[in-house]
């Protein structure tokens, strides 16, 4: 069945302190999250190869350095499940402050592994293992920040709430790429023995900021009501994997949904910056440009939240995936010129335009398809396994496909698919009964 609800949302003039906290709160983990993640990926195309794989040839080290990139998505639908439980049935705010210490131990571990000249197998075996730690936590991260930063959204303003987020991650990708840049400027050796160690440990300098600002959460009136009514008897406590999966058509639609925005900046940013090495331009360049990506992202991802309060989620995600799939092959074009300018123009042009637009939209979208007493398994499921299928092996995929076919075109075509499903996915997800987009294309009762 078709719902139309073409009724006038209601806006509100500004944000409340407590509100205010609440995206900090949520916001400092996505940070963290994407920091993490974008740190990673640029050490994987750029450091790792020789510093963990020295033996190997320079394909190969990439490829095994990206095989240890999507290592680090495999726990994260178990870190999903895990702390959408805690989430779900002990509050937000506990499975938050778990999760971003426990990201920060994990990333600032990987910065103090010594080399394999030093330790031979042993440092890639304590690679894999903290960045297996490290997907652990970030498994339950999204959920619990989306939850609860959209649950606390004033009225007609959860697409916005929710987009805040995704602005926290184009903080961490100034972050990052900044810090790498500004150690990659000096010594080349210095770099490769100390230099990109030192953002991994800040992770830890971050986790403390995270844990003092997180202290100040509170629960969501909605989730409040709900504990509230498990205490009188009013309702009854249930499972919260089994309740995100009582309509599984929602469960699995969000992982199809998830797919194109997991892959965008993985394919674009974190393969596009090996593809561009591969080709004999400097990684600072990729660098300077994941910075520019970041700034652009800090502002764009409000704007594609307040576009889909104005016009509806379904039709901006839609839009991106479609946006993703015509731009990436410009995208590459670009990339392939050796003209910093350019480079930078297409790293825009592939992930700043389609990409945040999925990533800004996402998590308000998947919290809208579960009830309270499921949302942040429920978000976690959607948002994390597809991460796992679509983002973790995103440059893996992409580095194999070119070199097997020594053309960028099955990159293009993996990407036309991915985004394809996803487009499919948002069409016929249903959303909850009382939520405030303004239109509505299929939502099936």
């Amino acid at each position: 069945m078709v719902l139309e609800n073409e009724a006038p949302v209601a806006r509100t003039a500004g944000l409340s302190p407590r509100q205010r906290r609440m995206v900090a709160g949520g916001a400092i983990g996505t940070l963290m999250e994407y920091y993490d993640y974008y740190l990673y990926g640029l050490a994987s195309a750029t450091v790792f190869p020789s510093v963990f794989f020295p033996d190997e040839s320079a394909t190969v080290g990439t490829l095994a350095s990206f095989a240890s990139f999507a290592v680090g998505f495999l726990l994260r639908p178990l870190g999903g499940i895990l702390f959408g439980y805690v989430g779900d049935r002990f509050g937000r705010k506990a499975t938050l402050m778990i999760t971003v210490v426990g990201m920060g131990i994990s990333t600032a571990a990987i910065g103090l592994i010594p080399p394999t000249s030093a330790i031979g197998l042993a440092a890639p075996i304590l690679l894999l293992a903290f960045r297996m730690l490290q997907g652990l936590f970030v498994g339950g991260e999204m959920g619990g920040a989306a939850s609860l930063v959209v649950e606390h959204a004033p009225t007609g303003r959860r697409g916005l709430f929710g987009a805040l987020l995704i602005s926290g991650a184009g903080i961490a990708n100034v972050a990052s790429a900044g810090l790498m840049a500004a150690l990659g400027a000096g010594s080349a050796s210095f770099f490769m023995n100390w230099g990109w160690r030192i953002p991994f440990v800040f992770a830890f300098v971050l986790a403390i900021v995270a844990v003092v600002l997180r202290a100040r959460l509170e629960e969501s009136e909605e989730f409040k009501t709900y504990t509230a009514q498990l205490e009188l008897g009013q309702t009854r406590r249930r499972f919260p994997l089994r309740d995100a999966f009582r309509h599984p058509k929602n469960a699995i639609l969000g992982i199809l949904i998830g797919l194109p925005q997991s892959i965008a900046s993985y394919v674009v940013l974190t393969f596009g910056l090996a593809f561009i090495v591969s080709k004999g331009t400097q990684a600072q360049v990729g660098f300077i440009g994941t910075m520019i990506v970041g700034i652009l992202q800090i502002f764009a991802a409000p704007m594609w939240g307040l576009l889909s309060d104005r016009f509806g989620r379904r039709r901006v995600y839609i839009a991106g995936c479609i946006g993703f799939a015509v731009l990436v092959y410009p995208s590459f074009l670009l990339f392939g010129t050796d003209v910093s300018v350019l480079i930078w123009l297409g790293m825009v042009i592939g992930f700043v335009i389609p990409g945040v637009a999925m990533q800004g939209t996402l998590q308000t979208m998947l919290c809208e398809m579960f009830d309270v007493e499921a949302r942040t398994t429920g978000v976690n499921i959607g948002y994390q396994i597809s991460n796992t299928l679509g983002g973790g092996f995103a440059p893996l995929i992409a580095a194999a496909l070119v070199a097997a076919f020594g053309s960028v075109w099955p990159v293009i075509a993996y990407v036309a698919v991915i985004c394809l499903i996803g487009v499919i996915g948002t069409a016929y997800a249903s959303l909850r009964p009382d939520v405030e987009e303004p239109v509505r294309l299929h939502a099936l009762a």
